[in-house]
């Protein structure tokens, strides 16, 4: 967990420095002020990932508030973009009249932590903001090498590891949007095959606002073969959130949802995990206690956890997938 001051009264908040706002579930659902809630029950329901613990109750405390700052974030960044072309317009050579270019949002956080309901609530809360309606969600699955690919490089038990992502393409996708291009594509990931769909692609066009979502969306770019250092994903963020939890409350989510998966999706017989679906639930259930203890334990502690600090605000949450605490990174 991020470390953060102590609560203990409001002198030592005074006088501990930290670069974050550390806040109660309380002290944040206060921060909504009158914001109204756009989502019915229904709406909050189709957009649950599997396992999740989320209401209007969760969305009105955690999510409403966080979309209000989002689009205070929305708004400062417009009226900066008009100062700075003021300022590149003075010199009459033409480059103040730039249009302005998508807001960029990462979500990041382990396997099973709830970080793509996260970002669908987010995706549905922006767009109803009447400044911003155009708003994109894409998963970083879809730059994971095919399995053909992974197979040939020895990458199939590192699977989400950060080396198994086509990192140089995924970062030049959203620094073709974030260029402001009309029409950038990427490739389509299916969790029912556990693969890149062939010649499938998706299309985005000059959303006002992208959100990515992925394992290791805050990695900082890793030196190229000559040392230098490159640019990252996350120089392209605008804003960022972190999905945290302690290791063995995920570790639990993850078994539950792999065998409420197993009663469902994983039936599919186009599915991927069909196979465990006819083997006893003891077999199955030793299967995915293996692959969290040796693939997505280890991803977590050795990669993703490590990038938490790099996040603008970190969500928190309880054994029972609420969020309980939060903490802003200060300006």
């Amino acid at each position: 967990m991020i470390t953060s001051p102590p609560r203990s009264g409001t002198d030592r908040r005074r006088t501990e420095a930290s670069p974050y706002v550390d806040l109660t579930r309380d002290e944040w659902s206060a921060l909504r002020e009158r914001t109204p809630l756009p989502l019915t029950a229904d709406e909050v329901e189709r957009l649950r990932g599997l396992g999740d613990v989320i209401d209007l109750d969760e969305v009105r405390d955690v999510y409403l508030p966080l979309s209000r700052l989002l689009n205070l974030y929305v708004g400062a960044t417009s009226n900066l973009r008009g100062t700075l072309n003021t300022f590149l317009g003075d010199a009459g050579n033409g480059h103040g009249a730039q249009t302005g270019t998508p807001f960029v949002i990462g979500v990041a956080g382990s396997v099973a932590v709830g970080k793509s309901t996260v970002a669908r609530l987010l995706q549905a809360l922006l767009a109803r903001w009447p400044e911003h309606p155009r708003v994109e969600l894409v998963t970083t699955d879809g730059f994971l090498y095919p399995m053909k690919e992974l197979r040939e490089r020895g990458l199939t038990s590192r699977k989400g590891f950060p080396e198994s992502y086509d990192r140089r393409a995924l970062t030049r996708f959203v620094a073709d949007i974030k260029a402001g291009k009309d029409e950038v594509t990427a490739p389509v990931y299916s969790h029912l095959i556990y693969d890149i769909v062939p010649g499938e692609l998706l299309t985005v066009r000059r959303p006002d606002i992208l959100i990515v979502e992925g394992l290791n969306v805050l990695q900082p770019a890793l030196p190229g073969k000559d040392g230098k250092t490159r640019v990252g994903l996350a120089d392209y963020f605008d804003f960022s959130v972190y999905v945290d939890a302690r290791p063995e409350d995920i570790e639990r989510w993850y078994l539950n949802r792999f065998a409420r998966l197993r009663e469902t999706a994983f039936q599919n017989p186009f599915s991927y995990f069909r196979k465990y679906t006819q083997v006893s639930e003891e077999e199955a259930m030793d299967y995915a206690r293996t692959m969290w203890r040796t693939i997505n334990r280890p991803n977590l502690l050795e990669n993703v956890a490590p990038t938490r600090g790099r996040a603008t605000l970190v969500l928190r949450k309880g054994p029972d997938h609420k969020v309980q605490r939060l903490s802003l990174r200060k300006l």
